[in-house]
């Protein structure tokens, strides 16, 4: 059942004020950039380690698999945006619903999403606090060092005063700079890592001495690799800044921006997951930058890089958030729409995202843990489900085994990626410091 029309000119009012409908007037490009940030993150930068873990042969497969399934899925996304004549669902719960029915529909969706926003940007504020450090230490190595948490706290600042642009058109500028900072930082890590040569003595053994171990790793190296295409959960929202009529509907300016978003995606990803490991062998860190040291200059420019990246893909992650927020303090609590509300919200989840990365400030062990238990659902298999339940694609036509492949795949990612990424925080947990 689709959610009710606008019955009154007060609930099309908040409908223009609220952060994802307020704005329709994008191009297709935006889209592009939108994407890329969403999708290349700081993940790439593991992606070295994770083919580690994986060996070559499981390792080019996960990683082409990957692109391919997760094209597909986006391309369903994209396709099911306006699959009902004359309306719009504009948010990931509403196609939810749609298909599923209003509770329901937003109980399979909402917490999925809310857990891959908010883990996500937690995530970059360690991330981004992080690289600050790195380009500082690599930039005054005699200086006094800072301590982590403060770096994190300079990066939440930024996110204070960014985090008051009202809408995904308004941030679009911040989005454009860091899908090219994503572009160049692949690109010096890949390159630095040419440029550096085959390592003497390079190892393409597992890491692991016992079969227990190599097990764990492997799963958790899929979870890093699940969270490198993890930009769905984005994608309508995305999609809703675009102009739509009958007949010039969203989807073809949105698609076009999707295959730009993607050939990147290929070209950041690919070459840094097998160079890096091709150089590195299982000697390469879990984030690749690490292994980098020298030369000093190019790797503290990866790291700035790296900061302008993670703060466009900090707002892209959190601007679902704030609609969601802002809805359910407009339409159920009642509270007057306007920029005082905005500013303290929207500061609340800036600080509350900014005060648990600080506390839980260990990056890799996350990354597989929210890999598969968040982002493969809402990537790799709900927008399936979705098509199965919506499109209802004839029985055992390939549409139907295509999409039942991907659920197969991606529900296998869910139940063993979290695997092996819980037991590589237990395992790491004597080295982890909590408000370092």
């Amino acid at each position: 059942m689709a959610p009710p029309a606008m019955s009154t000119e007060k609930e099309q009012a908040i409908d223009d004020w609220l952060p994802i409908t307020s704005s329709r007037n994008a191009k297709w490009w935006y889209s592009a950039f939108h994407n890329v940030t969403a999708m290349v993150g700081a993940g790439v930068l593991s992606l070295p380690y994770a083919m580690s873990e994986l060996g070559w042969g499981p390792g080019v497969v996960a990683m082409l698999l990957s692109w391919i399934i997760t094209l597909y899925t986006l391309w369903q996304m994209v396709e099911m945006h306006e699959c009902v004549p004359g309306k719009r669902f504009d948010r990931y719960h509403e196609l939810g619903q749609h298909a599923f029915g209003d509770k329901l529909g937003l109980w399979i969706v909402v917490p999925q999403q809310l857990i891959v926003e908010v883990g996500v940007c937690i995530v970059y504020m360690v991330t981004g606090g992080k690289s600050f450090e790195k380009c500082y230490t690599v930039a005054c190595p005699d200086c006094n060092p800072l301590r982590t948490s403060s770096w994190i706290m300079i990066f939440a600042a930024i996110h204070l005063l960014l985090s008051q642009l009202p809408n995904f058109n308004s941030i679009t500028l911040v989005s454009l700079a860091a899908a090219v900072m994503s572009l160049s930082y692949s690109t010096i890590a890949w390159a630095a890592s040419a440029h550096k040569g085959r390592v003497a003595d390079v190892d393409y053994g597992k890491t692991a001495s016992t079969a227990a171990g190599q097990t764990f790793n492997f799963l958790s190296a899929l979870g890093d690799v699940a969270f490198a295409y993890a930009g769905h959960n984005v994608v309508l929202e995305i999609q809703a800044t675009i102009p739509s009529t009958p007949d010039k509907p969203s989807k073809k300016p949105m698609w076009q921006g999707v295959v730009l978003a993607y050939i990147v995606v290929a070209i950041c990803y690919l070459p840094v997951a097998f160079v890096g490991y091709y150089v590195f062998g299982n000697a390469v860190d879990d984030n690749i930058l690490i292994t980098l040291e020298k030369p000093r200059w190019l790797i503290a420019m990866a790291n700035i890089f790296v900061v302008v990246h993670v703060i466009g893909s900090y707002q892209i992650y959190a601007m679902p958030v704030f609609d969601m927020l802002e809805t359910f303090l407009v339409k159920k609590l009642r509270f007057r729409p306007g920029l005082p509300l905005r500013l303290i919200a929207r500061s609340l989840y800036v600080v509350f995202t900014a005060l648990v990365g600080i506390a839980v400030p260990f990056f890799g062990g996350l990354l597989g843990f929210f890999g598969g238990f968040a982002f493969a659902p809402t990537t790799y298999y709900l927008p399936c489900i979705l098509w199965l339940k919506i499109m209802k694609p004839k029985a055992f036509s390939l549409s139907w085994f295509t999409n039942w492949f991907c659920i197969i795949v991606g529900v296998l990612l869910t139940i063993f990626a979290p695997i092996g990424g819980l037991r590589s925080i237990i395992v790491n947990a004597s080295t982890y410091k909590f408000f370092s």
